[in-house]
């Protein structure tokens, strides 16, 4: 019987010869300095759906369906001919504008962006998590009463580490920059930046909480590993600081390689025993994309809807009362 051979092979080949010669900067740290975004990986569930068990890659028949859509969406962003049928904005368009918008130049074949567990799925709750969950959702169902019952990303103040990261609708840029000692992330959204040391140092006192927490990074061979703890417990782990929870025990380790010329592999491993029953990893590329920028993401200024939603609450609660 011939051995099964992985469809990742010809990808981890390349990455092994792009290694030999990879870049360093003058003081000999691998290279991966630059502005990337997540745009590829828009589109992918965060957790598989069910029907594909443990198959983390599209058939060909399936990504050709994913790539063939993807060009149906530009086409009707862009309405390259002005007596298109999709000339006119969508009205069924929400949050934002068509031209504000991201969309993959290379959609990824991935199934999910869980790849741990091998069913991609994020594992269970412990107790502890499952009530920690349910009074999220709880308090996210009542009218809001006030400011403090928005999330973080509604109020202009994080979406932490990983919801900085994971694609969204739009503003998925990531730019690194390096200097010895030091590697600094800096997300396009919300505009926060992390300066990580790289010389050994502890972490902060576990008494103090940080929405980014407290990051400290090392280089094994040719991948950039950092470990963050310090958390508080008020952001999420997906899109936009939203999605499944985390306690303040959170340990989240990132690693960070640049597998050829424009393209870095990201993944995150959540351990956070509190929450879940066993920890679980998320995997996806960041890519170059010509042109791509980083401007000021200026998220107060003209925040009008936090103050309105709250008004709406209230004038409902006012029409509701006897």
């Amino acid at each position: 019987m011939r051995p099964a051979i992985s469809p990742l092979l010809p990808f981890f080949v390349a990455v092994a010869a792009f290694a030999q010669n990879a870049p360093r900067t003058p003081w000999g740290d691998p290279d991966l300095e630059g502005t990337y975004t997540s745009d590829n990986s828009i589109g992918v569930p965060m957790q598989r759906p069910e029907t594909f068990g443990t198959r983390a890659l599209l058939t060909d028949e399936e990504y050709a369906a994913r790539t063939d859509a993807n060009s149906v969406q530009v086409a009707k962003d862009q309405a390259l001919e002005p007596e298109s049928e999709f000339s006119t904005e969508d009205p069924s368009a929400i949050n934002a504008p068509r031209h504000w918008l991201e969309r993959p130049d290379r959609p990824s074949r991935a199934t999910s962006l869980v790849v741990d567990p091998p069913d991609g799925r994020i594992p269970a709750l412990t107790p502890a998590g499952e009530r920690f969950s349910e009074a999220r959702r709880t308090s996210r169902r009542r009218p809001p009463e006030s400011y403090t019952d928005f999330t973080n990303y509604d109020r202009c103040i994080s979406r932490g580490v990983t919801g900085s990261i994971l694609p969204v609708i739009y503003g998925n840029g990531t730019q690194i920059l390096q200097a010895p000692g030091y590697v600094v992330i800096r997300n396009e959204m919300i505009h926060e930046a992390r300066v990580i040391p790289l010389d050994g140092r502890p972490h902060a006192d576990p008494n103090v909480h940080m929405w980014m927490g407290d990051a400290r990074g090392r280089f094994e061979g040719d991948t950039l590993v950092i470990e963050t703890t310090n958390f508080t417990d008020r952001t999420g782990i997906g899109g936009n600081g939203n999605g499944a929870v985390h306690s303040t025990e959170l340990k989240l380790v990132e690693r960070l390689t640049r597998v050829d010329a424009d393209t870095l592999l990201y993944e995150f491993t959540v351990n956070d025993p509190t929450i879940y029953t066993q920890p679980w990893t998320v995997r996806f590329e960041l890519n170059r994309k010509t042109g791509y920028e980083i401007y000021e993401y200026a998220c107060h200024e003209g925040n009008y809807g936090l103050a309105n939603m709250l008004r709406a609450a209230r004038a409902d609660e006012r029409a509701a009362a006897p």
